[in-house]
């Protein structure tokens, strides 16, 4: 059975690196928005809503990528919990296995990590302010032990019919 590796963090935990070893580890393709967004759109930004396009159509991919036999690092960030229940619920109709990859990381040594980043790679990140971090923070649906051991995924928010209609308006590039 193929496993889509999903990662799950704020900018700054380590995301990346993690995902790299873990593509060697497994024999897996490594699918990392930021690695895309200036090579397409010559910007990381999020202007006009391109990074959710272009996880769309990653996301597309390493199903694609998982129906053939391959396994999958998805290196997003997955900030909330629908977020990551849908593309664990996409991978399992796709007949693979899904394990969240969290990893956490305290408001210090994301500021330092985002500041050395920024230092060395300028050309390959963008600027993140202390309020940015701060607010991000705020917004993120940290997994819990029982997300994180889950196996089965519940049903979809009300409203929608399934994950994967859920999943093509979060990511309209996605259907």
């Amino acid at each position: 059975m193929t496993t889509l590796l999903l990662m799950v963090g704020l900018p700054g935990a380590g995301k990346t690196t993690r995902a790299r070893q873990l593509a060697k580890e497994h024999n897996a393709l490594r699918l990392t928005p930021d690695e895309w967004m200036i090579p397409l759109f010559g910007e990381l930004v999020e202007a006009d809503g391109r990074r959710d396009v272009l996880e769309g159509r990653l996301l597309w991919l390493a199903l694609e990528a998982l129906r053939l036999g391959t396994n999958v690092v998805l290196d997003y960030g997955c900030w909330s919990r629908d977020e990551r229940s849908a593309i664990r619920w996409l991978a399992a109709d796709a007949g693979a296995s899904c394990r969240l990859v969290y990893v956490p990381v305290d408001q210090e040594t994301q500021l330092a990590r985002i500041a050395h980043r920024e230092a060395t790679t300028p050309d390959q990140t963008f600027p993140i302010s202390e309020a940015d971090v701060l607010r991000w923070r705020t917004l993120f649906d940290e997994p819990d032990d029982a997300e994180l051991g889950v196996r089965e995924v519940a049903g979809p928010p009300p409203g929608w019919p399934s994950w994967r209609e859920w999943a093509t308006d979060r990511w309209p590039s996605f259907a």
